[in-house]
């Protein structure tokens, strides 16, 4: 069998292996060994937190609603039933922006929201 001779193919995978962890502490931006560890580990808690973003923000503009609609005399879920009710197509993203931006929109809203789930 053929000897192979391996290095362009090693280099560039280790320089690969580099440019991802340019800027990692001491020896897990100069070592083969370490990159390797710090890399897989990095990765790890990337594809982790892309999923984990999705139920933080769920939550925040829960939260949002929440504390808006509280001030209008409801509760979250009596605020969201009566959402549904009304046949708003709006998602919890859209509320929350309205409860921040559009304030007076979001009076009246509630107030029609109040008015549906009290009848």
């Amino acid at each position: 069998m053929p000897r192979v001779k391996r290095g362009t193919v090693r280099r560039a995978a280790r320089k690969k292996l580099a440019k991802k962890t340019k800027g990692y502490f001491l020896t897990k931006s100069k070592l083969y060994r370490s990159m390797k560890e710090a890399a897989d580990r990095a990765g790890r808690f990337a594809y982790r937190d892309r999923r984990r973003r999705k139920r933080d923000f769920r939550r925040l503009w829960i939260v949002r609603i929440g504390a808006a609609s509280r001030l209008h005399g409801l509760t979250y879920s009596q605020f969201i039933n009566g959402v549904k009710k009304l046949g708003v197509a709006l998602d919890r993203k859209m509320l929350s922006e309205m409860a921040i931006r559009d304030a007076s929109g979001f009076a009246e809203l509630a107030g029609k929201v109040k008015a549906a789930v009290t009848a």
